[in-house]
């Protein structure tokens, strides 16, 4: 199993990060897709119309998400306020290795640098 660190700069508060983190009509405005999620540790949740479903494992507002992800892989990213800026700290742990290349990239094609667009990065 492999893990995944990424370091994102987002041009926004850590709420207003956390908030496209959390709240579905956020995802759906940067992922272009159906989410179900919410801010409650314990509660499963599907991004991408489906294509990824988990469960919240700890929610601290606007510091830290840490979800599992399918096939038991898990994913912390923390929030570090910067003042103009947020830096988002990605940890996408036990990832079967055949995939960690598609996670790698798809962490920033599909998550992350459509993240940063809509915040005008």
């Amino acid at each position: 199993m492999e893990t995944i660190s990424q370091t994102y700069e987002l041009k926004a508060t850590p709420a207003a990060v956390f908030d496209a983190l959390i709240n579905p009509e956020t995802i759906q405005q940067w992922s272009g897709a159906p989410a179900t999620m919410d801010s409650q540790a314990g509660t499963e949740f599907s991004l991408f119309g489906g294509q990824i479903e988990g469960t919240n494992l700890e929610v601290v507002a606007n510091k830290k998400l840490v979800q599992q992800w399918p096939h038991q892989s898990k994913v912390t990213i923390t929030l570090t306020d910067n003042g103009s800026t947020t830096t988002a700290e990605l940890k996408h742990e036990d990832i079967p290795e055949a995939e960690v290349d598609s996670f790698r990239q798809g962490w920033i094609d599909y998550y992350f640098g459509p993240m940063q667009k809509m915040f005008g990065g």
